[in-house]
């Protein structure tokens, strides 16, 4: 026999509940979205036809059917690559001048003035670069740079001297400018020049020393080519005469490392190429890229090499300029590197090259060493050593031709070895 449940009157018996849905599906979700948003739009259009066009605009530059000129900030500024001394700027909406530094971008209108002890190397978005040297003062004028037209960059120089370089332009349009009271010197693909500016004495002069250039000044315009120069003065002609070309250097090697003993007692041998009509040379060497400091000078060398010694250890920078009877002066060299290493007191250090690969213009150096040894490629620290001491290092992208790969080591006990690798970068 069964028991009933006794009622108990503080929980009252629950009623049976029913619930009821309705399905809807996910069609049916999207076409009610759709007619509310074309419901919004047409009520917008009716206020006003301009917010639905504006709205379209940007909603089709977000998605990427814009301008196709329009390109990240950072394509169209300028920035600086080497600074020394001091170097400073204004902005074109400031009154003030500030310290440059490497985080300073630079727009059209903007000023930089160097120091006597100061120059900059400044890189254009299209990878023009221009060198500011001492004591010049120059406006930023150009710098544009669109994804299907020619690039432009420019500048305008008050007083002083700025060199610069050109890359292989994809259009023949394009063109790197420097500005001059009431004259435009244009430098082409691949070109390199200097451009001074002297006011005070109204003289102003471009250089070029590879590829080409064009100065205009009014209807006037002259072409001038490698080892050539026009010279402008302050309202009068353009004339235009060849220069002695710069001496092509041979020894040290741009990157090469030097081991030697000591190296403030050592002669380390600077030697290059002989420049036609040069009765002299001048050999410089710099700490620094741009030269602002020298560490030691040997001018009125003749002959085509010479000795220097009283050097600290260390990187160094050197080039050469050449001399006629004339007393009339080569630009510049192009500027070599290299590395100045005192030899450890033992020679005991592992350290073999067992491979080389090329990958278009860059070379792969592959080799054993000690584990915790330090190596130099060509001027360049291998940043990683396996624990085994093994390694692969990837060069700079090389010139075509034969190169000789140098790698200095040096291990934990003061050790050093030196290796030497020839390797071939196709055309």
């Amino acid at each position: 026999m069964s028991t009933p449940t006794p009622h108990d009157p503080n929980h009252p018996k629950i009623k049976r509940v029913e619930v009821y849905w309705h399905t809807v599906t996910y069609k049916t979700v999207a076409v009610y979205a759709v007619l509310l948003v074309a419901i919004v739009f047409a009520a917008v259009y009716l206020i006003d036809p301009n917010l639905y066009t504006q709205a379209y605009d940007r909603l089709n530059k977000t998605i990427g059917n814009g301008d196709s000129d329009a390109l990240p900030i950072s394509l169209t500024q300028a920035k600086f690559v080497n600074l020394d001394g001091k170097v400073q700027v204004k902005k074109v909406n400031s009154v003030q001048w500030v310290d440059a530094d490497f985080r300073t971008s630079l727009d059209k209108g903007d000023q930089i003035q160097t120091s006597a002890d100061g120059a900059a190397r400044i890189t254009f978005a299209d990878n023009t670069t221009y060198t500011v040297k001492s004591g010049t003062f120059i406006t930023v004028e150009e710098n544009s740079m669109g994804r299907e037209q020619p690039s432009s960059s420019g500048i305008r120089i008050k007083t002083g001297q700025v060199d610069l370089k050109t890359p292989n332009y994809s259009s023949p349009d394009s063109k790197a400018a420097v500005s001059m009271e009431d004259s435009v010197a244009s430098l082409h693909s691949n070109s390199s020049a200097a451009v001074k500016s002297d006011p005070e004495h109204k003289e102003n002069e471009i250089v070029v020393s590879s590829g080409s250039a064009e100065v205009q000044r009014g209807q006037e315009r002259v072409e001038i080519g490698a080892h050539q120069k026009a010279s402008f003065p302050t309202g009068g002609p353009i004339t235009k005469s060849d220069t002695l070309a710069p001496p092509e250097l041979s020894s040290p090697r741009n990157f090469e490392p030097l081991i030697v003993e000591n190296p403030k007692t050592a002669a380390i041998h600077f030697e290059w190429k002989a420049v036609p009509q040069a009765v002299s040379y001048t050999v410089r060497v710099s700490a620094t890229a741009m030269f602002t400091r020298t560490a030691k000078e040997a001018p009125g060398v003749v002959g085509t090499s010479v000795d220097i010694s009283g050097l600290d250890g260390g990187d160094y920078f050197w080039n050469v300029t050449a001399t006629n009877a004339k007393k009339e002066t080569s630009e510049v060299s192009e500027t070599f590197r290299f590395t100045l290493v005192a030899q450890g007191k033992t020679q005991e250090m592992l350290l073999e090259i067992t491979g080389t690969q090329i990958h278009g213009r860059v070379a792969e150096i592959i080799g054993r060493t000690e584990p915790g040894a330090a190596l130099i490629v060509n001027g360049q620290p291998v940043p990683i050593i396996a624990a085994d001491g093994t390694f692969r290092h990837f060069t700079e992208p090389l010139e075509p031709g034969q190169h000789t790969i140098v790698i200095v080591g040096e291990n934990r006990r003061g050790g050093t070895a030196q290796q030497k690798v020839t390797i071939v970068v196709p055309k």
